[in-house]
Formats: structure tokens, sequence, C-alpha cells
């Protein structure tokens, strides 16, 4: 990911109460930040990170701090080491209430997007679609965003080959993949052309 540090320290705080967690040392917040979003809708910011696990790989992480305790639910490691994974956002992504988060699960190998659902404090995957990527080895960034198009959140990303930009979105319960032109810069990504 470029030349980026490695934590293993994570705090929240609100203005009554915070909270820290330091990881073991065989793990490591492998990532580019913190995503604050209220994905419970408690009214409260979560944290949303990638944490790695010596010989387990990368997880999708929520940190919840409730009664001065930071509270954790996670999907499980991809289960090799030096496997990564790189998050998209959060939305409703499907349209039933619950807030979602996706990822591309190894966008170096796999190129695989993942959805998971948030519902009662813990993270479920609804669907996922191969050959789409957002990382390039090296590059200290992810190259996605999030957009809504017809009342619809469409995920941005590029293809497998990073030779153009694609929406993907669901219509029912499958995602579908659109292609919306060449992929230039990350720019081309993260302000991609109009609905």
């Amino acid at each position: 990911m470029g030349d980026i540090s490695e934590w293993e320290r994570l705090c929240l705080s609100n203005l009554v109460e915070r909270a820290c967690v330091i990881l073991s040392e065989d793990s490591v917040f492998e990532d580019m930040g913190a995503r604050l979003f209220d994905i419970d809708k408690d009214g409260e910011p979560e944290a949303i990170v990638v944490e790695s696990k010596l010989g387990l790989g990368a997880a999708l992480v929520v940190y919840d701090l409730e009664n001065a305790a930071l509270h954790r639910t996670a999907n499980p490691n991809i289960g090799t080491q030096n496997r990564w994974l790189a998050p998209i956002g959060v939305a409703d992504f499907n349209g039933d209430g619950d807030m979602d988060v996706a990822y591309v699960d190894r966008p170096h190998l796999a190129k695989t997007l993942r959805v998971w659902t948030y519902r009662d404090g813990i993270l479920t995957e609804i669907a996922s679609v191969n050959g789409v990527t957002n990382h390039s080895i090296g590059e200290p960034f992810i190259t996605s965003s999030i957009r809504t198009c017809n009342g619809r959140p469409e995920m941005i990303l590029n293809d497998a080959g990073r030779k153009n930009v694609v929406s993907v979105f669901f219509v029912g319960d499958k995602l579908t993949t659109k292609t919306l032109g060449a992929y230039k810069t990350p720019q081309s990504v993260l302000k991609p052309p109009k609905c």
C-alpha cells in the first residue's frame, strides 16, 4: 500500500466516554484510516477498519463505543497471511433498510467485491461479484467511490484489468456490473460520469 504506517491502537471517544483497543503483537490495523459511519443507526458513528492477523490475513472489523468500552464485530479473516481487503464504503446497497459495507477481497489476486450487511451486531455476507478491483500494488490510496443514481447506491471501481471504470449495484438480490467508460486516472473513479 505504499509507504503507510501500520497501527496497533485505536481509540474512540464522544462527549462523555472514551475507550481504546491495543492489538496483540500478531495483529495490525492495515488500512488507510478508520471509516466513521453510524452503521447501526444509533446516532453515534462506529469505526470500520481492516485488521490483519499473522497467519490469517485481513478481516473487516466494526468497533462500537458503548459504556466506555469498545465492542468488536468482524467477518472471518481471509485465511492466509499477506492477504488484504480494500474497503469501498457503507450504504444500504440492497434497499432493505439495513446498512451494508462493501470491500474488494484481495484486490490484486481474487478481485472479488463482497457486500456484508450489518444487522443486530453481526456482519453477514449477502452478495459478491468477481472481476473488479480498487487498488494497485504500491498505491497509497484506494480507488473506489459510492454514488447514488436514480435513488440507488452504486459502487464505482475498476474492472480487474484496470482498463475500465465500472458501476456495481443491486438488481433484486443480485449484483450487476455496468461499464461506465475507460479508466485513465484515479479521478475517473472518484468523479465518475453523471448517471
